[in-house]
């Protein structure tokens, strides 16, 4: 198990098991540009540039980020195998005590707090080994795994594996401590690198810090913000927009191929190709989104051109798209009685949709708008054959 390859070499442990030491970023030799990979970063290039054009015209783009970012949380919790929805965590945001929501909202919740804090400190805070224990501290925080040392790297080994495996049958091994420290100090050296395209740089470093998988638990997680964090630090995405979960929740059997792959063969070329097409794909279907809501918008305001509260009031469902009739009342610092109104207006022009079926402490959600989240509605389809392959730890 000794072999070498460009990605890094094997090392026989003392318990009759490799484990893998990864060679620094970027490969050598370099990548092998071919016409595939350049046609592909150039359209992933294009697609993303298109994303952030559109961003920039949208009336008020921290209110769509928001939506942006909660689904993001979603879906790369949901490959954590939590079962939380969009809703599920509107409903946590307006009441954190209810019992009816699953247990691991937390946990989608703690990757928004994440993913908002890390672009927040990026303005003080270059990319780093100490950013990305920060994040982690708040990823695990109150949450399962969270006796797994949130924000520290780990002290003992990991693997990666069928459920129940052990250290002997995993699939994978991670360096061991020692190397593991070496590995991330060659790591954080990369960050800093800016000789290469900003998406190649991307995605060699999200690859290489799945393989030196220096947390106990939440590798993956820390290694999609690390995604759309880079893009906005070297200011390629204005808004952390870019879905990638999305696509790696499709085509997950491809993923874990591919990052094997890397190990095992040192075939960089191949992962980034996958990697630049699920950036074209995920663009082009934000984009899109981003039109959708800018007509959608446009449409509701001309439906309520006659009242300005409704107007004030629609504003506030792209920021709160399930509120209560208390909130409204709140928002516009009007009578309960107004409030009402307002909500009855909007649910008969089929705006708002009342979810609890109750007579009181009515909840309305913002229907047409959380349709365009829905991922049901992305042209994106599992390949055949896919198959979920369960994880020790992504």
């Amino acid at each position: 198990m000794g072999m070498n390859t460009r990605a890094g070499r094997y090392v026989p442990g003392v318990g009759g098991y490799a484990t893998f030491d990864p060679a620094p970023l970027p490969p050598v030799p370099p990548l092998a540009m071919d016409a595939e990979l350049v046609n592909l970063l150039s359209a992933a290039d294009h697609a993303l540039g298109r994303l952030d054009g559109v961003t920039s015209v949208l009336p008020n783009p921290d209110l769509f980020v928001a939506m942006y970012v909660r689904q993001e949380a979603v879906l790369s919790s949901q490959i954590e195998g939590t079962q939380s929805t969009l809703e599920d965590v509107l409903q946590f945001e307006l009441d954190a005590d209810t019992d009816a929501l699953p247990k691991d909202v937390e946990e989608v919740v703690n990757y928004v707090r994440a993913m908002n804090t890390g672009l927040q400190r990026l303005a003080t805070l270059p990319l780093s080994l100490r950013l990305m224990r920060e994040l982690h501290a708040i990823l695990l925080h109150n949450v399962r795994g969270s006796l797994r040392t949130p924000g520290e790297f780990r002290t003992s080994q990991n693997w990666i594996g069928a459920a129940g495996c052990t250290l002997e049958t995993a699939t994978f091994v991670p360096p061991d401590v020692i190397t593991m420290h070496q590995a991330l100090d060659n790591f954080e050296t990369f960050l800093h690198d800016r000789e290469l395209p900003a998406l190649i740089h991307c995605g060699l470093a999200h690859a290489q810090l799945e393989t030196i998988h220096p947390f106990m638990d939440g590798n993956g997680r820390v290694g999609r913000l690390l995604i759309t964090l880079l893009l906005c630090e070297r200011d390629i995405l204005r808004q952390p927009l870019l879905y990638l979960s999305y696509y790696l929740k499709a085509h997950r059997s491809a993923y874990y191929e591919h990052l094997m792959a890397i190990r095992h063969n040192g075939d960089w070329e191949g992962w980034m190709k996958f990697f630049l097409r699920g950036v074209a794909e995920v663009s082009r279907s934000a984009t899109n989104t981003a039109r959708a809501i800018l007509d959608l918008r446009e449409n509701h305001r001309q439906l309520l051109a006659s009242n300005s509260n409704a107007q004030r009031l629609l504003d506030y469902l792209f920021l709160h798209p399930l509120l209560s009739v208390r909130m409204v009342e709140e928002h516009l610092q009007c009578t309960f009685a107004t409030a009402s109104k307002l909500v009855d207006l909007l649910e008969s022009n089929g705006l708002l949709h009342e979810v609890t079926g109750n007579r009181r402490y009515r909840r309305y959600r913002y229907q047409p708008y959380l349709a365009l989240f829905e991922p049901s509605l992305y042209p994106l389809q599992p390949t055949p054959g896919d198959r979920t392959e369960p994880q020790n730890d992504l």
